[in-house]
Formats: C-alpha cells, structure tokens, sequence
C-alpha cells in the first residue's frame, strides 16, 4: 500500500518507518528542510531505540522516502496519515491550527479517494472539522479517520509493530476496510481491532492517558502518606499490584509524570470537559498532585540543607522525562534544576542521550558531563531524578569518595536504603517512610 505521513516528529517518523517495515511504500513530509536532509542521510531527529535501524534498513530497501513536498505525499498516496502537534494553548485546549492548515492544503492536491487519518492526539470533534476543511477544498471523494496511537516513547518501535490493540474511529465501511488491510500485519494474532465511531475514538486516547497519569498520581499521594506513617510504598505496590483488577503497571512512586503526553493530555480532556459545562474534579486532583510532588522534593532538598542552598553544588542524573528517550518535555528535573538555581545552587548535570536536547531547556547556567561520575566530583549531594538502568547499580564507594557531602534525593526510588545507609549516605526516597534517617 502506498502511504504519506505529514509531520516527521515522534509519532510521524515512528508510523512511517514501521508501516514501511511492513512493505508499504511511504512517504514522510515534513516542512523542516534540515530534518528532511538529516533523515534522507539515515539520521533521526529524535532518540527512540531500535528506530535508527530500521529507518536506515528501509531507506535502503527503498521503501522509506522524505520529503518537504506535501503535493507528492498526498498524490502518491491510498492513505495520509496526519501526525502533526496539537500543542496546548494558553487555556490548556489542544491547538488545532496546523491540522486544519494542512487538511486545507491536502484538499488542493487531492487526486483520488483518499483515506484521510487522524494520528495526532486530538479532542472530540476534530474528525469532523478536518472533514469539512478538507471537503470545502474539493469535490474528490474522501474519508476522514480516528486512529490513535498508544505509543510509550523508549518502547515505540516495539509498541507499534506489536500493539496491545488498534482503535479505529469510522462510519465508513469503505475507510474500515482499508484500516483493516493496512494493520492486518500487526494483529494477525489476534490482537484485537476495535472500530468505534470518530468522537468516541478521539476520547479513547485522552481517557486512557488520563487514566495513567491518574495511577500515577495516586501512588503519589500514598507514597506521601507512606513517609508520614513509617510505610514504605514500594511494598504497598506490590501488594496491590499482584490484583488483576488494578494491574502492576504506573504504580512506581516517583517525582511525577511528564513528556509530551500525560501533561498535554490531562489538560486537554479537562478542558473538554470544561467546554460542555462539566467539572472534572478527578483530573484537577490529578495535575494539582503532580506539580505538589516536585514542589515536594524541592522542599526536602531544602529542609535537609537548612534553607540554604546558596553556593552548594547538587548533581542530577537523569533530565529526560524517562529512560530511553531525549525527550524534555514537562521533564520533572527541569523544575527541580530551576529552583535549585533561584536560591543560589551550582548544579552539575548527566544524562545518557538527552544532554543535546537540555541544552535547549537550560542552557549555560549549569555545567554538562558526559559521563555520570564527573558530574559527582565535590557534589553535596546527588539527586536522582531520570531511572536510566546504568544508574541503577553504581560504584557507592566512588561515589562516596567524588562527593563533599554524601545525601542522595532517590526520585525514582531505585536504591536500597539500608545499603546506602551501610556505605555512609544519608538517602531520602519517596514514600519509603523514615528509611532516609542514617
């Protein structure tokens, strides 16, 4: 099948490179003409594991091409996918303006039925604006489509080729069967393909992100209540984890969600709500409890240095908003970083893949290192911030032997405070009780 795929971000560079694993012939436009160059050589933009690969494999196969011209991926194609960002406005709603630009600009080169697909992550009714942008522009028979994606950044390549289900929003027998033929390589055990109509299928992504990030939330809030009582949280994960009826996934207590999605998304299915005169009092505890869990680590940082961070030097591992990704979007170490930085901190920072992309976030103010333990070297303390698996058994006694003052803020909780205890350190988690105490 002959695909386009306008927009070459995350989502659009993800679709199109594994829809050409499949053998279909694809398209991606974008409109960024150094992207499209530093892609016709085989280089991605953004780091997603196992995407660089396969990007290269089928560019060599020649069933991957780029390009800036919109024109040939809507004439060359059976199906345009659109993954373009939906960025929140200044009220939280998602901004629809270059969804509907280009529907409008699809509608001046369309050249036969078209399968129009709605990638991106967008609120309900927008099926039926991209319908009518585009058929305002042409009398050239057309379907417009919902099919979110459940993409986890870190794990997207291995998410779409083999996806837990595939939603389709569509009244179109004709657009269904075409879906249907397009994913048949993705489901072909079993997996299941839902059809819906378009709004319940816009819905579909919002409320399965709000739902998450909910979870989050939640094991937040108990992991709070853990340090008040002399619990620890992690044992209360397992606990409820192991019940089929809650299921053992976004159950780690942490420094709260981020990225490109969670955020975005919680903010933009309240604002739904909102629209139609409904108060979603689930979703407003949901965020006001992931901005008071980084508020709530700043503060221990502060309490244990007594207020006064002025002239201390604090080293953070980890700045992308999760493993496995350069992605700094909402990434709870930025707003940690900046308050270190209003109250006079010197902060040193590493991470794995994202030091590129901080750059743009935080520029000169703090100082870069490309390996973990230079960042250590006379640090007064150590904060955890990003679960990268290389940080996850380190050498303590040379970390204890760079840093001047020996405190480790786990965010992620992925140390043992008895064995930190042990070595020297005074550790503090989250949600593990009085455990920090030496």
């Amino acid at each position: 099948m002959k695909i386009g795929v306008i927009g070459t971000g995350y989502v659009g560079l993800v679709v199109g490179t594994c829809f050409a694993e499949t053998g279909n012939d694809v398209v991606c436009v974008d409109v960024d003409k150094k992207k499209i160059e530093m892609l016709r050589k085989g280089r991605s933009p953004i780091f997603e594991p196992g995407l660089v690969e396969l990007l290269k494999k089928n560019q060599r196969e020649k069933r991957l091409t780029f390009s800036t011209d919109l024109s040939r991926g809507v004439k060359e194609s059976e199906v345009v996918f659109l993954a373009l960002p939906t960025p929140p406005s200044g009220d939280g709603s998602a901004d629809l303006s270059l969804v509907l630009k280009v529907a409008r600009d699809i509608a001046k080169h369309m050249n036969g039925y078209k399968v129009i697909v709605n990638k991106s992550t967008v609120p309900v009714g927008t099926a039926d604006k991209v319908r009518n942008a585009i058929r305002k522009g042409t009398d050239v028979e057309f379907d417009v489509v919902s099919n979110p994606e459940f993409l986890k950044e870190g794990a997207a390549i291995n998410d779409f080729l083999k996806p837990d289900r595939i939603v389709v929003g569509s009244s179109s027998p004709r657009a269904i069967a075409v879906m249907a033929e397009l994913y048949g390589p993705f489901i072909r055990t079993g997996n299941p393909f839902i059809v819906m109509d378009e709004r319940s299928s816009e819905l579909t992504k919002y409320a399965a992100n709000a739902f998450l990030a909910t979870k989050i939330s939640f094991m937040n809030e108990i992991a709070n209540i853990c340090e008040q009582v002399g619990a620890d949280v992690d044992m209360i994960r397992k606990g409820i984890g192991t019940d089929a009826r809650i299921g053992a996934q976004f159950l780690f207590a942490g420094v709260g969600y981020g990225g490109s999605c969670f955020p975005k998304d919680v903010r933009a299915l309240g604002k739904t709500a909102a629209e139609h005169n409904y108060e979603f009092k689930v979703l407003e505890a949901v965020q006001y409890v992931n901005d008071y869990q980084r508020e709530r680590t700043i503060r221990k940082i502060v309490d244990h240095f007594g207020g006064k961070l002025k002239g201390r030097h604090i080293a953070v591992w980890g700045l992308s908003f999760k493993p496995n990704t350069d992605d700094m979007r909402e990434a709870p170490s930025v707003t940690i970083i900046e308050h270190l930085l209003k109250r006079g901190a010197k902060v040193s920072v590493h991470d794995p893949v994202a030091i590129v992309e901080a750059k743009n976030h935080l520029g000169k103010r703090v100082a870069y290192h490309e390996a973990n333990y230079a960042a250590l070297k006379n640090a007064d303390a150590l904060v955890v911030v990003t679960e990268w698996n290389e940080f996850r058994r380190p050498d303590f006694d040379k970390m204890k032997s760079l840093m001047r003052g020996h405190v480790i803020f786990d965010c992620r909780n992925i140390y043992n405070p008895a064995v930190l205890r042990e070595k020297g350190f005074v550790y503090y988690g989250i949600g593990r009780g009085a455990t920090h105490a030496v």
